[in-house]
This record gives C-alpha cells, sequence and structure tokens, in this order.
C-alpha cells in the first residue's frame, strides 16, 4: 500500500510524543483519518462535539504538559473547535489544531463548506498555515509544535483534500526558489530557566527588606510547590492564589490564605490592602482592582515571557524564568525575616475564615446549600483527586470548599473562563491519568452544553464522577445583574427542570437524583466507588449568592438598588442570606 502525504504527518506527531488526538471525523479530513488508521502509535478519541475536543486538548496539555492535538473537518468541524482553541490560548497551552479544506482545485470557487479557517484562526492561532504541498511535510509540523511550545498557544495546520491522499513522497511543483523544503526534526530546545543574576540580586534586596510580604502565585507556579513555600519560610510571607493556581501550594499550608479577587477569602483581600512588596510568582492576574495601589507597594514578579512583566503593576524587579528554577536560585539570596507577627497575623485571620467556611457546609438547610455540596465531595475525594470545573457559581464553591491536599489538582478555563469545560476536560484528564480519580464539578447549564460528553466516557470506559451543581439557573450572571443594580432577568430556566442523572443512567453509567441532603454522602460516595461513569444531579438553593470575601460599599448598594427596583426573589434570598449568617454564628 502506497505511503500518503497524512501518513506524514501522523508519524511525526508521533516522533514528538503525541499519542493521542481528539476529534470528529468528516469528509473533509477522511486522508487524516485513514493516516490514523494505519498508525500504530496514535490513538484518535472520537468525541461528540469539536468543542469538547478541543477543550480536551486544552486540559490534557494543562495536565500533562504535553502539547495536545485536536481535528476537525473542514467548514463547521473547524468552526466549532474555537472556543476550546481560545481556552487554551488564553490560559497559555500548546495545542496543535489540525484541520481539513476542500481540494486545491475549487478553493475560491464557492464549493460546499468553503471556509478560509485560515482566515478564522489568525486570532487564535500562534502559527496558522495551509499546507498546499506533500512536500512541506513534515517540516510544518515541527515548526508547528515547536511554535505552540515556544509561544505556550495555539498552532494551526489545515490540509486540502487532495494534499491528505497524494504520495508521501509527492513534489508536483518545480523549485525556482534558491531552497528546497527544510530538513527538521522532532526537537524542542528549552527556554532559559534562571534569570540574569544581577535581576535575582535587585529582586532579593527588595524582598529582604519587606516589613508586610505577600506572595501571589499563579498557574505558573503549580510545578514549583517546595520552592515557592521555602521562599515564604523565608520571608515570614503569607501566599494568596489565584483560581487557575490554586493546586501551587496546599490549603492547609502554615503560608495559604486562600484565593484572591471575587472568589477570594477576606485574609486575601486585607493582605492586598496591607502588604508592603508584592512577590508575584508565574501569574497575570488581570482584575486589578484586587491588587494592592501602585503607588502603596513594591513589586517583584517572576514569569517566563518578559512581556507580562510589569503589565499589572509598575515593578521594582523583575525575573524572566521558570518559576522552580528561578525560585531555587533565588533563595539562597534572600536574609531570613524571624519575626513572624506578619505571618500570625494572617494565620489567624485564616482560622477564623476557614471556620465561617465549614459552618457554612451545613447539612441542616433545605435546598441544600452548595457549599455542602462541595464540602461532601471534599471528604470523599482521595488525596491525589483532580478536580475539574466549570465556570460561574461552582467556581466559587470550588475554589473555597475544594481542599488542596496531598497531590490534588485543580483545573478550569481561567481566563476565558467559558462554560462546558468541566466535562471534556474530566475526560482528557481521566484519559491522561487512567487510576486518578477525577471528578467534574459543573452547573446545570454547562453541562447541558456538552451533556453528550458524558455518553464519550461511557463508550471509552472513563470512570469519571461528574456532579452537577443544580441550580436551574444562570447563577453566576444572576448575581452578576443584582450587583449592577439590576433586578435579575432571563437567567433562570422554566419547568421541567433536567434530571441528568436519567441521561446518566441511559448512557450505562451511575446515575442518582439528590433532592435531600440527607441522601447526598452516599449518593457521592456511591458515584466515586462505581467503576465507570458516574454522574450525581443535586437541587441546590438556587437563592444561594457567591459574596466576595469583603463586601465594597458600592457593591452593597448596588445589590440593594435591586432589590428596590423589583427583584422576583428577593424574599428567598433575603431567607438565603439570613441562614448562611446563622449558621456562621453557630
Amino acid at each position: 500500500m502506497a505511503r500518503i502525504a497524512s501518513e506524514v504527518l501522523i508519524e511525526r506527531l508521533s516522533e514528538w510524543g503525541v499519542d493521542t488526538v481528539f476529534g470528529l471525523p468528516g469528509d473533509g479530513i477522511n486522508g487524516i483519518m485513514e493516516g490514523l488508521r494505519r498508525s500504530k502509535t496514535i490513538r484518535f478519541v472520537l468525541v461528540h462535539h469539536e468543542e469538547a475536543a478541543a477543550f480536551m486538548a486544552a486540559a490534557h496539555a494543562k495536565a500533562t504538559g504535553r502539547i495536545g492535538v485536536c481535528l476537525a473537518t473542514s467548514g463547521p468541524g473547524g468552526i466549532h473547535l474555537l472556543n476550546g482553541l481560545y481556552d487554551a490560548k488564553l490560559d497559555h497551552q500548546p495545542v496543535l489544531a489540525i484541520t481539513g479544506s476542500q481540494e486545491t482545485s475549487v478553493l475560491g470557487t464557492g464549493y460546499q463548506q468553503e471556509v478560509g479557517l485560515e482566515h478564522l484562526y489568525e486570532d487564535v492561532a500562534e502559527y496558522n498555515l495551509v499546507v498546499d504541498n506533500p512536500a512541506q511535510l513534515p517540516g510544518v509540523v515541527d515548526i508547528a509544535i515547536r511554535t505552540a511550545y515556544a509561544r505556550r498557544g495555539v498552532a494551526h495546520l489545515t490540509v486540502p483534500n487532495d494534499v491528505q491522499v497524494a504520495d508521501a513522497d509527492a513534489d508536483p511543483y518545480q523549485h525556482v526558489a534558491p531552497a528546497t523544503p527544510p530538513a527538521t526534526s522532532a526537537t524542542r530546545a528549552y527556554p532559559i530557566g534562571i534569570p540574569r543574576e544581577q535581576d535575582l540580586r535587585a529582586a532579593a534586596e527588595v524582598l529582604s527588606a519587606a516589613e508586610r510580604p505577600a506572595i501571589l502565585a499563579g498557574a505558573g507556579s503549580l510545578h514549583a510547590r517546595e520552592e515557592l513555600l521555602a521562599v515564604a519560610d523565608l520571608l515570614g510571607a503569607p501566599i494568596v492564589k489565584t483560581l487557575p493556581g490554586k493546586a501551587a501550594i496546599p490549603d492547609d499550608s502554615e503560608f495559604a490564605v486562600g484565593g484572591i479577587g471575587l472568589l477570594g477569602t477576606k485574609p486575601g483581600a486585607e493582605l492586598m490592602d496591607d502588604c508592603d512588596v508584592l512577590f508575584m510568582v508565574g501569574t497575570n492576574f488581570p482584575y486589578t482592582k484586587h491588587l494592592p495601589a501602585p503607588d502603596a507597594v513594591k513589586v517583584v514578579q517572576v514569569d517566563a515571557d518578559p512581556a507580562r512583566i510589569g503589565a499589572r503593576l509598575p515593578i521594582k524587579a523583575g525575573l524572566v524564568g521558570d518559576a522552580k528554577e528561578t525560585l531555587a536560585a533565588l533563595a539562597p539570596m534572600l536574609t531570613r525575616r524571624d519575626d513572624r507577627a506578619h505571618l500570625e497575623k494572617y494565620q489567624k485571620a485564616m482560622g477564623d475564615w476557614r471556620s465561617n467556611m465549614e459552618a457554612l457546609e451545613n447539612k441542616d438547610r433545605s435546598p441544600i446549600a452548595p457549599q455542602y455540596l462541595m464540602g461532601v465531595i471534599d471528604d470523599a475525594a482521595t488525596d491525589d483527586a483532580v478536580l475539574t470545573c466549570d465556570s460561574g457559581t461552582i467556581a466559587t464553591w470550588a475554589a473555597r470548599h475544594w481542599t488542596i491536599r496531598g497531590g490534588r489538582e485543580f483545573y478550569l478555563s481561567g481566563n476565558l473562563a467559558t462554560m462546558a469545560p468541566g466535562l471534556p476536560y474530566a475526560n482528557a484528564v481521566q484519559h491522561a491519568f487512567p487510576k486518578r480519580q477525577v471528578i467534574a464539578f459543573v452547573g446545570d447549564g454547562g453541562f447541558a452544553m456538552l451533556m453528550a460528553e458524558f455518553l464519550t466516557a461511557a463508550q471509552h470506559g472513563w470512570p469519571i464522577t461528574v456532579v452537577v451543581n443544580n441550580n436551574n439557573s444562570l447563577g453566576q450572571i444572576l448575581w452578576e445583574q443584582m450587583v449592577l443594580g439590576y433586578p435579575e432577568h432571563g437567567v433562570r430556566f422554566e419547568k421541567p427542570e433536567g434530571n441528568f442523572a436519567a441521561w446518566a443512567e441511559a448512557c450505562g453509567g451511575f446515575g442518582r437524583k439528590v433532592t435531600d441532603a440527607g441522601e447526598l454522602e452516599a449518593a457521592i460516595r456511591g458515584a466515586l466507588a462505581f467503576d465507570g461513569p458516574a454522574l450525581v444531579d443535586v437541587d441546590v438553593d438556587p437563592n444561594e449568592p457567591p459574596l466576595p470575601g469583603t463586601i465594597a460599599y458600592e457593591q452593597a448598594k448596588k445589590f440593594a438598588t435591586a432589590f428596590l427596583r423589583g427583584q422576583p426573589h428577593k424574599v428567598a434570598i433575603a431567607t438565603t442570606l439570613f441562614k448562611d449568617k446563622i449558621s456562621q454564628l453557630g
């Protein structure tokens, strides 16, 4: 059987260490599918929606550190990939998207499904190419993957139908330029991990002089736990974490003060207002209102990308490098601070915060408190469990009630904050780590968007556990409308409410619908113990507000204004707030 160009493409992916391609077939990629069929090293994972394939590629990159690859047909298939690809772009994850195209002889003629995907992908992709000639392969595969790694983003190759099935050695055109297709290899060079010594010494001087230091740890520090804790110990510095960086250090660490921003903790917010030196490690946190005032703090920042240093606050010292290597090189230059008063102040504050959060995990509440639901998951999960999460109010409950301990991990759509990635993320992580416990904590709105991917889990035998925080509404938008001073509108779904447990059972998995808090723990533990995909659909209080750690006067004023303007569920919301306060008072 003659080798075709698609085999060259797939073989090169394998040489780069790719073992999985997530996608959905179509007539625009039949040649590539044949290349995959002939491959003995790469598995094709069939999904039910191309958006899920892109989410899975992004999650694969996040969880493994290796490039994720997704595949879609020409036209609509490639269009469907975009949301997941933007998730990868905004969270700086290396992903390669491969799409099909009409054969070259009909391009530009208005042929069926003809969409210029190379133009559509101009914004999302760091490398973006139509493969016009089999002779470009495998060189452009090397360049695409190398670019995705180097720029921490998306690369895109679109391959016309006739090029896909052309002879692997075909080179139909004369070479009139003084060049031939370059000879390349599946090799990757790594950026410098340690900053210049003079930069390290400048940073050490600022940090060692701090009286009230704070460390803000982001996703770029997830692999640097021991180094972060060592530097925090030297400085006597509390560590606040961005949500994508939640797993950077354990939540029960003596240095942990929880998260930052609307989903963060009260001690975290107070620390940002109190610190005199802020050490930003692996983060480009965009919500500058939650950062210290520029004239009130000295900033040291470490980031792998020099363009991001100083992007949020003016800096006194900038360190370009890998967080783990940079912290290790910096630590010997720091002067140890023996005065622990600053740190102890926030340890006490975090003790009070944890008590308040634990009080909200009240099993006696009806309807079920979402805090209690997350608390049950937290108690039942293993110490190396992976939690994937959708965007919305569920991210608040996960941020505050999912405890990072042991080898636990946490993934969500950090900067795009899109709905629906939680389930495909879980599928991808479970595929990559078949022996780990993987839990998707999702809202009813996000789950409904890509619920067919539960069937994908069943068909591939992935034992994920999905927990649906079902408030029959788009909860985050509901509260955002009220914080703007407007009564809610168009955010609660009509009856009948969905029963997603029935869908899980129809797929051959475990399904339980829970409306009574007394049944919740048994349902969660039963789902986690099930040998296959499992789902627990939990009806929670739809009027539980995801309040910020500290409430500004203006926020409270707008919230009250929404009530005065005719908020339709104000009695139920007020009752829920009253129950929250009673729980915290014991």
